[in-house]
């Protein structure tokens, strides 16, 4: 019989701001009461800047003890995200979301505040050898995704079998019919490269049209894009959306255009296939790039306009062949499922 009966979930998140990663935690508490554990949520927030706060946040994760709670022990801690798995516990087990990606492949680019002055290089050496440290301690580890997997192996030097899991609303997602638009979903910052879809609009063929559905920092950029571009008229910007109008967005789209930079995981390309779209992605866009297969569920382009566009118009030009590549990404997206993730991370501590 097993002997993990509580479990923490470990989460740190940035006030007033909701994300994938933020979904997933809730969903995988719910997910491990389901199956029968008394499963509880521990969130700390965290703030970056300016970057001395970076350590001070991970030093609060390492003085927090979750051994036991009002006397009665607590059998297994799951981290997620940095600085979570710097938390103390016999049994910790990683499930790793991401670490702080300013700090590792994102240095040096234009979505990292760090670059090669000195005190920066020295406090990314510091951030990247406290978590080979931390991640280290775990007895064991997995990640969300392979993207995060080969990410620590290069940098850390760890292992981390990948668990893909199902998008909240995976049970929910309908097919409808294919309609005049293309989608995008999610947070609009600048690391989801939305600009690139809105100058694309500019060599989409009318009547083609494109539906935002998200809010974040970059929107008034995002904005100003479409006024540059020419194409406001072209665009609806729908703003935070509930579940309802979500899953009637996603069923009626001609395809969904999904090209964030080096994404860790990507619910918006499962969600897509589940409702049975074709999705759009880029190169180098990570996480989609584990599902999407060019020419049989969906469309891999340069993270360019022009080749945005140009994949664009040719769902809108053949729309059996969106349909045909949406029931392909169905088939790949249905195989997901919680199941293997819970058994997987409580076998890990040992039940």
């Amino acid at each position: 019989m097993s002997s993990i009966s509580t479990i923490v979930v470990c989460e740190a998140q940035v006030p007033f701001v909701w994300g994938g990663a933020e979904v997933l935690v809730r969903e995988l508490v719910a997910q491990l009461r389901h199956h029968g554990y008394r499963t509880e949520l521990v969130s700390v927030p965290f703030k970056w800047y300016p970057r001395d706060e970076i350590l001070a946040h991970a030093a609060a994760w390492r003085l927090l003890d979750l051994s036991e709670s009002c006397g009665r022990p607590i059998d297994l801690v799951i981290a997620t995200k940095f600085p979570t798995y710097f938390v103390r516990h016999p049994r910790k087990v990683a499930w790793l979301v991401h670490q702080y990606r300013a700090a590792y492949e994102l240095c040096g680019t234009m979505f990292s505040e760090f670059d090669v002055a000195e005190l920066d290089v020295a406090l990314r050496e510091r951030i990247i050898g406290l978590d080979t440290g931390m991640l280290g301690e775990c007895v064991r580890r997995y990640s969300i995704a392979q993207t995060v997997t080969d990410r620590l192996a290069y940098y850390n030097g760890l292992d981390a079998p990948a668990l893909y899991h199902p998008p909240r609303l995976a049970a929910q997602l309908r097919a409808g019919g294919y309609g005049d638009y293309v989608l995008v979903v999610g947070r609009l910052e600048s690391i989801k490269r939305v600009d690139l879809v809105v100058q694309a609009m500019a060599h989409v063929d009318a009547p083609t049209r494109l539906v935002i559905a998200g809010v974040g920092t970059h929107e008034a950029a995002v904005r100003q894009t479409a006024d540059a571009c020419g194409v406001t008229d072209r665009i609806t910007f729908a703003g935070a959306v509930d579940d309802e109008a979500l899953l009637a967005l996603y069923a009626d789209a001609l395809a969904v255009v999904f090209v964030p930079y080096a994404e860790d995981y990507g619910y918006v390309t499962l969600e897509a296939f589940l409702a049975r779209r074709p999705v759009i992605t880029a190169r180098d866009s990570g996480g989609p790039l584990e599902f999407v297969v060019d020419g049989v569920n969906g469309t891999v382009v340069d993270p360019q306009p022009e080749a945005i566009a140009e994949a664009v118009n040719r769902y809108a030009h053949a729309p059996a062949l969106a349909a045909a590549h949406g029931d392909a990404g169905y088939d790949r997206a249905r195989t997901i499922t919680w199941d293997g993730v819970v058994e997987a991370l409580v076998g890990a501590a040992g039940a």
